[in-house]
């Protein structure tokens, strides 16, 4: 039964007085609340004078501790650091995408001197809450969260309790509409859309008038939509068929038959002649099968794929928009650290975008040498020489 929380209040201090010291996360457990409810009565009986706060513990006012407690599970388990700050990061996965953004990460945290503690959502429902109480109540001193929103954006009463943070938290690659509570957090993330409009650039520059899309639904997809859109007008380009959604429950299987069906379609009955391909993966499912059909790439379609995790490694190594996915942890963790310096002034919350680059290989048809030449291509075009045949 959950106690009144007066009586939880006079518990806390019941407990406190005979122990002295007492971890918040086996204080939690002990009282049967979740860790984020017994922090806000921490928070509430330190501000009256009757408990002492540190990180991860609670001591009873009139003793006197010979050092700094435990920082609770989260510490115990991975040490303290140098400095005594840990850092949370909450992502969806370390694999793929993520493992580059979690590296830059653990670069700036480490060279801080303080320790990071990674932890995993997979995209399960309610996780992200989950792994982030965790985080808190082992001790961290603030949070990285990367949450598992569908479009990369909260759905409406979506990221709520991550908005509720005790900590200083920044948005790692999401962002929150304006006036919903998470837009006040500090923020970076990679422009998406400017990496589209990049590629679109790109393929125009070389001749080519309708560009097509075929992105696979991610947290990423709806800002490349924004982006390939927004270039096809502002270059006067023709437009070019949209995909029809994927109904729901379709397999992967399904999923890659119906975008190559797009994709051939746009080319033979629509006269497209280029396409931006997300993510590398589905492209270097889908180039062979185009090339098996007689859509020759890139004589009949140049193609752009999107991520540049293994476009180089595919047999026609592809050119692709990479985003700056290092710079991105890099910069968000530089930021928190910024948060947590003692004596820091505090400074307005930031929103920082970080621009992808565009890596030219031979997919697009376009030759390093000449690509090197285009001056509009922002941020700076990068050539990787062409395999000797």
């Amino acid at each position: 039964m959950r106690l009144h929380v007066d009586r939880r209040h006079a518990r806390v201090l019941e407990l406190l007085r005979e122990r002295g010291t007492i971890r918040v996360a086996d204080l939690a457990r002990e009282l049967g609340v979740s860790p984020v409810t017994l922090r806000r009565d921490v928070e509430a009986l330190a501000s009256q004078g009757r408990l002492l706060r540190l990180h991860g513990a609670v001591v009873w006012p009139g003793d006197t501790v010979a050092g700094p407690p435990e920082r609770g599970e989260i510490a115990a388990e991975v040490g303290r650091a140098p400095s005594g700050l840990v850092v949370g990061m909450v992502v969806p996965t370390t694999e793929y995408y993520y493992a580059e953004v979690v590296r830059g990460a653990r670069e700036a945290v480490e060279a801080a001197g303080a320790r990071l503690v990674v932890a995993l959502s997979r995209y399960l429902p309610g996780e992200d809450t989950a792994q982030v109480e965790r985080l808190l109540a082992g001790g961290v001193d603030g949070l990285l969260l990367t949450p598992s929103w569908e479009t990369g954006v909260p759905g409406p009463g979506e990221g709520l309790r991550i908005a509720e943070r005790t900590v200083p938290t920044v948005l790692v690659e999401r962002s929150a509409p304006h006036g919903h509570p998470a837009a006040a957090l500090d923020r970076v993330r990679s422009d998406h859309a400017h990496g589209a409009a990049v590629a679109v650039r790109h393929l125009a520059g070389l001749g080519h008038r309708g560009v097509a899309l075929a992105a696979q639904d991610s947290p990423t997809s709806a800002q490349l939509r924004r982006g390939h859109e927004a270039a096809v007008e502002a270059l006067g380009l023709d437009p070019a068929p949209e995909p029809s959604p994927h109904p729901a429950g379709t397999t992967e299987a399904d999923r890659f038959e119906r975008t190559f069906a797009h994709l051939r379609e746009a080319v033979e009955d629509h006269g497209v002649t280029a396409a931006i391909l997300h993510s590398d993966a589905d492209a270097i499912v889908l180039v062979p099968r185009l090339r098996a059909h007689g859509i020759r790439v890139p004589e009949d379609l140049a193609v752009i794929t999107y991520d540049d995790e293994v476009a180089a490694l595919a047999d026609l190594p592809l050119t692709a928009v990479a985003p700056a996915k290092r710079t991105v942890g890099h910069r968000a963790a530089t930021l928190l650290l910024t948060r947590l310096t003692p004596g820091t002034p505090p400074e307005p919350a930031q929103h920082l975008d970080i621009l992808p680059q565009l890596r030219i290989r031979r997919s697009c048809g376009a030759q390093p040498a000449e690509a090197a030449r285009r001056e509009w291509s922002t941020p700076p075009t990068t050539a990787e020489p062409s395999p000797s045949a």
